[in-house]
């Protein structure tokens, strides 16, 4: 299992805790720190198992309010992070 932490930018969340298979491409876990708790609660739930590449495909560029990104969009730098980390 691959585990990463990742420091948000622009969002309420303060870490995204993100954990993905040993191959990187599916979601075993996410945890938010701070953040609207139980609607970030409700997306680590939806996303746990389901493939990277669709989770980003439907989440990357979501916005908040007059944000320019959103707690999901920030869960989508993570996940691509996390995949670069592993591929090194």
């Amino acid at each position: 299992m691959i585990s990463f932490d990742y420091k948000p930018q622009g969002v309420c969340t303060r870490n995204i805790h993100l954990d993905l298979s040993d191959d990187g491409n599916k979601v075993v876990g996410v945890e938010f720190t701070g953040g609207c708790d139980g609607n970030l609660k409700a997306i680590s739930k939806l996303v746990a198992g389901q493939n990277v590449d669709d989770i980003v495909a439907m989440m990357e560029g979501h916005t908040c309010g007059r944000r320019s990104t959103s707690c999901v969009d920030q869960m989508t730098k993570a996940i691509r992070e996390a995949q670069a980390k592993a591929a090194d």
